[in-house]
């Protein structure tokens, strides 16, 4: 008698320097540790998978001066439908996150308004502070971020590296992706 297969989840992001792919293989270890199997890929590259291979669906975006990429909205309109017909999350990743009254999908000014620029209502959502890593970005991004940074009263420092995520959260959030029923 054969086992039967593992459930496949895929986990699609969008990232601008790399941190929400982190999440994201934390989110697989999880889930793998859960005995699912999990994908995890770029958004950009995600067409070249054929997302009904998959029972679940987690979308994970970063957020970049106020916005995630473009490629988050397309990828949920043209599968909208799918995402509507099995278990699927989204996740945000923005440093305004590392506030405690903006760190929740109800609270936090970003996730709210992208869900409500979509028609798609995932069954799960979740937002993460991200990292902040000034010495990584260019000058005119670095000065773009301190002054944000200044008058939302976060780390000015040029050579400052802060993470914000909080792992146990992440995990917890991998879990409940798991645990969604059909």
């Amino acid at each position: 008698m054969t086992e039967p297969a593992a459930e496949r989840i895929l986990i699609a992001y969008a990232t601008t320097d790399g941190h929400t792919r982190h999440i994201c293989e934390r989110l697989k270890r999880v889930m793998e540790g859960l005995g699912r199997q999990v994908t995890v890929v770029l958004l950009s590259e995600a067409g070249a998978l054929n997302v009904r291979d998959f029972d679940r669906v987690v979308i994970g975006a970063s957020i970049r001066f106020g916005h995630h990429q473009p490629v988050v909205a397309e990828f949920i309109g043209r599968h909208q439908a799918l995402l509507e017909s099995r278990p699927s999350a989204f996740f945000s990743v923005n440093i305004v996150a590392r506030k405690p009254n903006k760190n929740t999908p109800e609270t936090n000014p970003y996730c709210r308004k992208f869900l409500k620029s979509i028609a798609w209502q995932p069954r799960l959502t979740a937002v993460f502070a991200g990292k902040l890593d000034y010495p990584s970005y260019g000058f005119f991004d670095r000065q773009m971020i301190r002054l944000i940074m200044l008058i939302t009263k976060g780390p000015t420092n040029p050579k400052a590296v802060v993470e914000f995520t909080d792992w146990a959260q992440v995990e917890a959030f991998g879990r409940k992706v798991c645990a969604l029923t059909a």
